[in-house]
C-alpha cells in the first residue's frame, strides 16, 4: 500500500471526527500541499474550501459559468480543493464544492472520508447540487473540475442523469475513466474476492472503479462521451492510483471535444502523483486554461508526490 494511501486510511483513528456544520468559505485557510489539507479537515470535515460556496456570488460576463469541484474517493470538498478553489475564486469565477457519497462502511465512519457510496447514487447527488448551483446564479450551465473518482462520476451525472444539459466543460485529474489496477492490486483483490466484498471496509465505490467492474462497463458502453460536451483530461505519469496512468483518457465520440493532457509533456520537474496534482501549480494552470483560453500559460514548476 502506498504512503498517500496509508495517509488516508490513517484518518479512521484521528482524533477529530464530529463537526457540527460546514465552517464558512471565510474561515478555512488555503493549504499549501495535500497532507496539510488533510489533517485540516480531519477536524474540520465539512469544511469549505476557501473561497467556494459563497451563494451570493454571480458569474461575470468574463466567467459566465460557475465552477463546480467534484472531490475524489475518501476525500472530501476541503481537503482536494484547498488550493485550486481559492485560485479560481481569485481569477473571477463562482466556484461551488460538495461533498458526497456518504455510505455504511467502515472508512465511512469518518464523516471526512466521502465518495464511498454507490457512484450511481452520488451522480444523483451531484445533480442535485448542480440544479442549486443553477437556480442561484442564473446560469444556464455550469463547468466540473473532477478530481479522481470526481472526474469519473460527473460522466455518470452526464450520461444518465441529464447532466448533459446543464455542463459546459468537464475537467478530470487523475480521473479513473476506465478503472484501475492499482498498479496490479486492483486485479488481484478481484481474483480474490478482497474487492467484491470488503465494501463494508471500502465502501461500493472502490469496486466500481476497478478495471472491468460491472458500473463501468456499463458507463462506457457506446463511448466515453456525451455530445455538446468539452472534455479536458489532466493526468500524471506517476499516479499510483489510477494505473496504468493513460487510463485516464478518454476518446471524443460523436458532437464532442477531447484534449488529453499528461503533466509532465513540456515540464518533467513537475513529479505530481496522484494526490499532490491537485495541487500542482501547473496542473491548477491547466485547469484554469481549459476553463478560460484567454487565461496565461500553464507555469512549470517543481511539485512532489504525497507518496
Amino acid at each position: 500500500m502506498t504512503k498517500g494511501l496509508r495517509l488516508i486510511l490513517a484518518g479512521l483513528l484521528a482524533a477529530a471526527l464530529v463537526g457540527s456544520g460546514a465552517a464558512p468559505a471565510s474561515a478555512s485557510p488555503s493549504a499549501p500541499d495535500f497532507p496539510t489539507a488533510y489533517l485540516y479537515s480531519q477536524a474540520n470535515p465539512l469544511a469549505d474550501p476557501p473561497g467556494a460556496n459563497d451563494w451570493s456570488c454571480r458569474p461575470s460576463a468574463a466567467h459566465p459559468r460557475p465552477v463546480v469541484l467534484v472531490h475524489g474517493t475518501w476525500l472530501n470538498k476541503y481537503d482536494d480543493f484547498a488550493k485550486i478553489s481559492p485560485e479560481l475564486k481569485k481569477a473571477g469565477y463562482c466556484v461551488y464544492a460538495l461533498n458526497y457519497g456518504a455510505s455504511l462502511n467502515l472508512l465511512g465512519l469518518n464523516p471526512a472520508l466521502r465518495g464511498t457510496g454507490d457512484i450511481r447514487r452520488s451522480a444523483g447527488e451531484l445533480s442535485t447540487f448542480v440544479d442549486r448551483v443553477l437556480a442561484g446564479t442564473g446560469a444556464s450551465k455550469v463547468d466540473i473540475v473532477g478530481h479522481s473518482q470526481g472526474g469519473l462520476m460527473p460522466r455518470q451525472y452526464l450520461k444518465f442523469n441529464g447532466g448533459a444539459d446543464r455542463v459546459h466543460t468537464l475537467v478530470t485529474l487523475g480521473a479513473t475513466h476506465h478503472g484501475t489496477t492499482l498498479d496490479g492490486l486492483g486485479t488481484l483483490t478481484r481474483q480474490l474476492g478482497i474487492v467484491q466484498y470488503g465494501w463494508p471496509l471500502l465502501g461500493v465505490a472502490a469496486e466500481q472503479q476497478v478495471v472491468g467492474s460491472a458500473f463501468l462497463n456499463t458507463l462506457n458502453a457506446g463511448g466515453d462521451t456525451v455530445p455538446g460536451v468539452t472534455y479536458v483530461v489532466i493526468a500524471t505519469k506517476y499516479d499510483e492510483v489510477t494505473t496504468p496512468y493513460e487510463s485516464t483518457f478518454l476518446t471524443a465520440g460523436p458532437a464532442a471535444t477531447v484534449r488529453n493532457i499528461t503533466l509532465q509533456d513540456g515540464c518533467a520537474i513537475d513529479a505530481s502523483d496522484h494526490l499532490s496534482m491537485v495541487y500542482s501549480p501547473r496542473a491548477i494552470g491547466i485547469v484554469e486554461k481549459a476553463l478560460d483560453a484567454s487565461a496565461p500559460a500553464p507555469p512549470c514548476t517543481v511539485n512532489p508526490p504525497v507518496a
